[in-house]
Formats: structure tokens, C-alpha cells, sequence
């Protein structure tokens, strides 16, 4: 992104700041907390991270790492955004909370951490003149994942036009995705208007993964 688009988008979701309660997830560009917990509920099924190191890249207030702490402990949670105000509302709400850390910078252009897992949730909906942009910005978050790396889209085919957001070719991406990792899920049907990707790299497809990859991908 530029330095114009990167600005669009601080002025993007403080304008949402100003419109909806201050720490709500309609703040972060979600339509509501329903639509939020069916991504995160996708994302769970890449692991029970139980034991790992889990980043989360463009973490909002860190509402995942709530959500995963129901489901699978203990883990050491990473999350970062470039948003001040979504990183001390995070620090706020779960900074407390064991092996957890927040981390208020710009992922794309940060020198990564090796860790477990990546996730990006929500990262990749912004528009960009660049075509290859997120694609660049797929292939670090893989660099920086030793296990496997998620992240969601919206699906071109059936969100919308919108001034800000963009929606993305699912079986480009898809074919993108096959060019990085031995291994590659499609996920749908969870959201009219959204999938998930799952990059398992060369350990989880022998023996190191502590999950067991399906035969098929969901493509």
C-alpha cells in the first residue's frame, strides 16, 4: 500500500470510531459480532494451538486471542496492528493475561517473529492499486509461520462494489496459495461473502503437525 492508501485507512476506521461505540467490532469493519465469531470459528479449525506461538497480523483488539483462550490453552499470543487506538484498547482488554503481547506496528512492513502460527482475520479486505500486494503480503506471513499460516478474503464473486473494501478472486488466490505450501485448504459457506485459506507448510505434512491434514482440500 502507499502512503495515501495507508492513510485512507486510519481515516477509514476512525470515521467507524466516531460512528459506532468506541471497542465494538462494527469499529473494525465487521457488520457485527456474529459475523466475527463465524471467521474466528473457521480459524479454529487449523489447530488447537494448545502449546504454541500464535501472531495474529492486523489483531483490532485482540478479540481472537479471547476466543481461542476458550478453546485452547496455554499459547503464547502475539498480536499486531498498526492502529494506536485498537492496539491500547487490546492491551486494555487481554494485556494482562499470560504469555500474551501486543505490538503496535505496520506487519507488512516489520521484520516478523518465527513463530507457530500465523492468522490474519479481517487483514486483507482493503482496497490497493498494487495487484500484487497482498500476495506479497501472503508470502511473508508463510515465511514467518513454521506450522501453518490462515487468513480470510472477501470472495470477489459476491461482495459488493465499495469505495474502500475490495473482495478477491478465490481461485486465483487459491492457485497463488499452491505456489507457496505443499498443502492448501479452501474453506466457504460459513459467510455468503467470504473464504478462508489454510497454508500448511512441509512440517504438518509429515510428521511435526500437531493437527492431521485432510486428504482433500475444500476447493
Amino acid at each position: 500500500m502507499n502512503l495515501i492508501e495507508k492513510a485512507t485507512l486510519l481515516h477509514y476506521h476512525r470515521h467507524r470510531i466516531s460512528q459506532f461505540q468506541p471497542g465494538t467490532v462494527e469499529t473494525l469493519g465487521w457488520r457485527g459480532p456474529e459475523s466475527q465469531r463465524k471467521r474466528f470459528e473457521v480459524l479454529l479449525r487449523l489447530s488447537d494451538f494448545t502449546g504454541s506461538t500464535v501472531l495474529d497480523a492486523g489483531c483490532g483488539y485482540g478479540d481472537l486471542k479471547a476466543f481461542l483462550d476458550q478453546h485452547c490453552q496455554p499459547f503464547t499470543y502475539i498480536g499486531i496492528d498498526h492502529m494506536p487506538e485498537f492496539i491500547d484498547e487490546a492491551k486494555a482488554r487481554y494485556g494482562g493475561r499470560a504469555a500474551t503481547y501486543f505490538c503496535r506496528t505496520d506487519f507488512t512492513l516489520a521484520q516478523l517473529p518465527q513463530v507457530d502460527y500465523v492468522i490474519a482475520s479481517g487483514a486483507f479486505c482493503y482496497r490497493c492499486a498494487d495487484p500484487g500486494h497482498y500476495f506479497s503480503i501472503v508470502r511473508k506471513l508463510f515465511d514467518a509461520a513454521r506450522i501453518a499460516l490462515a487468513f480470510n478474503m472477501l470472495d470477489r464473486a459476491v461482495f459488493p462494489q465499495h469505495d474502500f473494501l475490495t473482495g478477491h478472486d478465490r481461485g486465483e488466490v487459491t492457485a497463488f496459495c499452491r505456489t507457496l505450501a505443499p498443502r492448501v485448504e479452501s474453506i466457504g459457506g460459513y459467510l455468503e461473502d467470504d473464504f478462508t485459506m489454510f497454508l500448511y507448510s512441509d512440517a504438518v505434512c509429515s510428521t511435526f503437525g500437531k493437527r492431521k491434514v485432510p486428504d482433500e482440500a475444500d476447493c
